[in-house]
This record gives structure tokens, C-alpha cells and sequence, in this order.
């Protein structure tokens, strides 16, 4: 900072008042008031600060605003220091306000508010000033990594004030990290962060983010996105038959392979026995003519890339001929028997219905013959009784119940 001057009127004016203070009260030490408020600072280097010195019940005294080294910076409204960086944004009985721009580290320390009273009143303004750090910086020990290798990672953020913290994450998954912090000749902190970790082929085209938390920035991160190579994926699709393998048909099967690099190397080759002499193997695809049951047993793919080897096995087992045409028959004798099974039992209720009725009205029925039978003494004459004597057998009648 520049020294105060030493011609100007408002000096003259500061030496005489301080003059006079000194004449008054020499003796006396500034207090701490509750009077008197002003407020810590952080500010980003090369940003503007504010620093107010505000009076909650002034009698008319003296407000000042003095610097670290305790050289007045504003008497009242005047500046006595030399330093155009700082500019008077308001001035009032109960509050001196003052911006300083261009804010560097030099500018950080403690600001001392004071009250012109009986004893003199004081309160401090403390400036920190935030150096954000670099950008910052991944490095890997591996460009390309193979599936279940372990490689490291550091990410560095370098000159900052106060010392940055660095996390990591992959992917959208937070990763433990081990930092180092350095102080450098210039007060500076330098953060390194080492990262260890196995990865798999999900891993694949994955970022690794390195993200530095700091109080004068946001959202400051640097990523590096994961190669990883991998053996490849064996996969056997049977393109037809699309049902059973039956003999005298045909067996069309397809190998899918995949990996990183894509595989150079796909055969096919039958486990504990030869391929058959007249399958035709063209590059993933194998194809069989009139298969018989001599063809049984499994086939095998084989895939292989600069990482490593895979397979996968299809078993085939060739049925009769007519194998699985019985099936749609047996569904219909099952059809059958499930009606005349309804059949049946529909009756047999039926059945019992029909007994039910019957023994609820069972009992004796009479014909005319059987009136007055008790008095007869013989057939014809009961016959004769019963028509009230009448024999015309053309009058004779039977009812049933």
C-alpha cells in the first residue's frame, strides 16, 4: 500500500485531530464496542471488497477506518492514503462505507473501525482473500486397461488459498480417494489426490470425474473416460429348426461374438468327437444336412481376441422322425374324455332327481273293484256293490296316481 501524504489539507487535518487525541488521552486504550459494528470479509482475489464501519447510537463522533498496519485510510469523508483503490461508497453519522477493488493478497489482514469517544471505540474487519486454484490436472498410469487390472489415477489443483479438497467419482458413484497437501514458498497450496481401482468391462467408456471443492469456485472438475478391453461375449442362436431336431432335417446355428477388439478367432468343434464331415462351417455360422441320431453330442463355438478366450455349447439331441406329432392327438382324447364326462355325471343327476320324485309319491291306488270289497262275499258281487249294482263292464274305470 502507499504511505499517507503528507501535504494535503485532509493530512493536515488528520495530524492535527490525532495531535489533539494524543494531548487528550495518550493514555487511554481503545475498548471494544458493541457500539460499534462491522463484518469479516472473504473476497476472490482480484474482486472487490466492501468494508462498512456502522454506528448504532453516534453522538456526533469521529468515524475512521484504518488498515492492518493501522494507517487511516478514510477520516470522515476524506482519504489521507494514496491508494486510488479505495473509494468512499457512503459516508453518514452512523456509517463509513468503503470499497477497495483489485483485491490481492497483500490487501489481507485485519481493518480497524474507530469511534472518536472518551475512551476511543474500535471494531475489526478481518479480510480473508480466496485464491482459487488451476485447473486441474487427471493423469493416468494406464491409457488402456484389460478387464480386472488395477490401475491409479491422480488429479492435482495446484496454487490455491486455502488448500483445495478433491473428490472422485465414477460415473455417477463416489470413489475413496487419498490427498496430499503441500504449502509452497509463495503460501500457496498444492492438492494431489491418488485414485486406485480394479475395473470390469461395465467399465467401459465410463467417466472418471475429478471434482475440486474450493470456497471461490464452483463446479470445477476435470474427467477422463475408462478404456477397457475385454474377452469376448459367446452367445449360440439356433436359427432353425424352430422346434425339436428331428432326423432327416436340417440344424442352422449362429455364433455371436463380442468383445474389445472384436474377436479375430471364431471356430466351432465338436467336445470328444469330430464335427461331422459333411457340416459346412462358414465363419460363425454351421450347418448340418439330414441329421441322424449319430449327430448327437455338443457343439461347441470358441471365440478368442488379444485379452482372452470364451465359448458356449449347444447339445443337440436328433428325435424320431415322427416325434411330437402324437402331441395335438392326445389333446383331442383329452377333449373327448372331458365331455363324456360331463355327459355322464349330467345324467346321474338326472338320475337322482327323477328318484326323489317318484319316492315322494309313492302309494296305493284303487280301482272300482275294490269298493265295498269288505262286504262282498265273493268277486262279483263286490264288483256289483262298487257300481251300485251295475255290472256293465263297459262303466268300469282305474285311476292311477
Amino acid at each position: 500500500m502507499a504511505n499517507a501524504g503528507c501535504g494535503s489539507p485532509a493530512t493536515i487535518l488528520f495530524l492535527f485531530l490525532f495531535q489533539a487525541a494524543l494531548h487528550k488521552g495518550a493514555a487511554q486504550i481503545p475498548v471494544v464496542s458493541q457500539n460499534l459494528v462491522t463484518d469479516n470479509i472473504s473476497v476472490v482475489e482480484g474482486e472487490m471488497a466492501i468494508i462498512s464501519c456502522r454506528v448504532k447510537n453516534n453522538d456526533d463522533s469521529v468515524i475512521q477506518l484504518l488498515n492492518p498496519n493501522r494507517q487511516t485510510i478514510y477520516f470522515k469523508d476524506m482519504r489521507p492514503l494514496k491508494d486510488a483503490r479505495f473509494q468512499l461508497v457512503n459516508f453518514s453519522d452512523n456509517e463509513l462505507r468503503v470499497s477497495l477493488s483489485n483485491v490481492s493478497l497483500t490487501d489481507e489482514g485485519r481493518y480497524v473501525c474507530q469511534l472518536y469517544t472518551d475512551p476511543p471505540q474500535e471494531a475489526y474487519a478481518d479480510i480473508t482473500v480466496l485464491v482459487p486454484p488451476g485447473n486441474p490436472i487427471i493423469e493416468a498410469r494406464d491409457e488402456i486397461l484389460s478387464e480386472g487390472n488395477e490401475t491409479e489415477m491422480t488429479c492435482t489443483a495446484m496454487s490455491s488459498k486455502p488448500a483445495a479438497t478433491i473428490r472422485w467419482m465414477k460415473g455417477d458413484k463416489e470413489l475413496p480417494g487419498k490427498p496430499k497437501v503441500e504449502l509452497t514458498y509463495d503460501k500457496m497450496y498444492t492438492v494431489t489426490s491418488r485414485l486406485t481401482l480394479t475395473v470390469g468391462r461395465e467399465d467401459d467408456g465410463i467417466p472418471i470425474i475429478c471434482i475440486v471443492d474450493h470456497p471461490a469456485v464452483k463446479d470445477f472438475q476435470a474427467q477422463k473416460y475408462l478404456e477397457v478391453q475385454y474377452k469376448p461375449e459367446v452367445k449360440i442362436m439356433v436359427e432353425f429348426p424352430p422346434g425339436l431336431t428331428r432326423e432327416g432335417e436340417n440344424l442352422e446355428l449362429t455364433c455371436h461374438a463380442k468383445g474389445k477388439p472384436q474377436p479375430q478367432y471364431v471356430n466351432w468343434v465338436k467336445v470328444d468327437d469330430d464335427v461331422p464331415s459333411h457340416a459346412v462351417i462358414t465363419g460363425k455360422d454351421l450347418y448340418i444336412e439330414n441329421l441322424n441320431k449319430s449327430y448327437n453330442g455338443t457343439y461347441r463355438c470358441v471365440a478368442s481376441n488379444s485379452v482372452g478366450e470364451s465359448f458356449d455349447d449347444y447339445i443337440l439331441y436328433v428325435y424320431d422322425s415322427r416325434a411330437g406329432e402324437g402331441a395335438p392327438r392326445t389333446v383331442d382324447h383329452a377333449v373327448i374324455g372331458g365331455v363324456v364326462a360331463v355327459v355322464v355325471f349330467a345324467m346321474l343327476c338326472l338320475l337322482i332327481v327323477l328318484g326323489r320324485y317318484f319316492a315322494r309319491h309313492k302309494g296305493t291306488y284303487f280301482t272300482h273293484e275294490a269298493k265295498g270289497a269288505d262286504d262282498a262275499a265273493d268277486a262279483d258281487t263286490a264288483i256289483i256293490n262298487a257300481e251300485g249294482g251295475h255290472s256293465n263292464s263297459d262303466e268300469k274305470k282305474e285311476y292311477y296316481i
